[in-house]
């Protein structure tokens, strides 16, 4: 997937992690001449385009990008409430809007639609659960809309707990499973790893890794709700 170009340089730092979280590439320019200097030879793959504090430059960028050779890639405005009168006016200079400030869910859903209705990118594959959500290919996670600070082994604890929902594992298998079968630790290994991923996933969510008494773990609600 090509960058998704940001308007402007820098971006607010709620976009850019929001961008991050959902494993969406992006470039931020500050201006129309930068959108056409940094753009991709096969073009960018979408636009976010600010315009609340700097409404000129960014209908400006928008312009610019509606006049190019290449494909159209979808342009979603982030606009204030004030502004709302004004865009009937420029409805040929995006495909949607969402207000400022925007809800990291929100946001996320117009990303998707709009690329789903350009064929322009693809979303990269996720894990969710709940609040929960795990991009497999950045190695991200967080709960909501707050990143989750993980070792690259507590990482892979989780994703392989949260992509087998209801299911117990012992502790002797998450060990193979997990740290492969040439790993000599202990099964203590795995509740040291389990406690501190707790701890990280809060009080709220601790809960998702759940003790089965006698036999080891399960992420999540068994089949049966128990």
């Amino acid at each position: 997937m090509e960058p998704v170009l940001l308007f402007p340089d820098p971006p607010p730092p709620e976009l850019a992690q929001t961008l991050d979280l959902n494993g969406y590439p992006w470039k931020a320019i500050a201006s129309e001449r930068d959108a056409t200097r940094e753009e991709p030879a096969d073009g960018w793959a979408g636009a976010i385009v600010c315009a609340d504090n700097d409404p000129e430059n960014a209908f400006a960028i928008c312009r610019a990008l509606r006049k190019r050779d290449l494909p159209l890639e979808p342009v979603l405005l982030l606009v204030s409430g004030t502004q709302l009168a004004d865009l009937e006016l420029r409805d040929d200079l995006y495909d949607d809007f969402c207000l400022s400030p925007f809800h990291p869910r929100e946001l996320e859903a117009r990303l998707k639609h709009l690329f789903w209705q350009t064929g322009r990118g693809t979303r990269p594959e996720l894990i969710e659960y709940g609040d929960l959500m795990l991009n497999l290919e950045t190695y991200q996670a967080a709960i909501g809309d707050e990143p989750l600070d993980l070792t690259y082994m507590e990482y892979e604890l989780l994703k392989f707990l949260a992509s087998h929902p209801g299911k117990v594992f012992t502790r002797e298998t998450l060990l193979s499973r997990v740290w492969g079968y040439e790993y000599y630790g202990g099964a203590r290994t795995v509740d040291v790893h389990v406690r501190r991923l707790r701890a990280k996933l809060g009080e709220e969510h601790a809960g998702l890794i759940q003790t089965v008494r006698s036999v080891g773990y399960r992420f999540g609600q068994s089949r049966w709700g128990v």
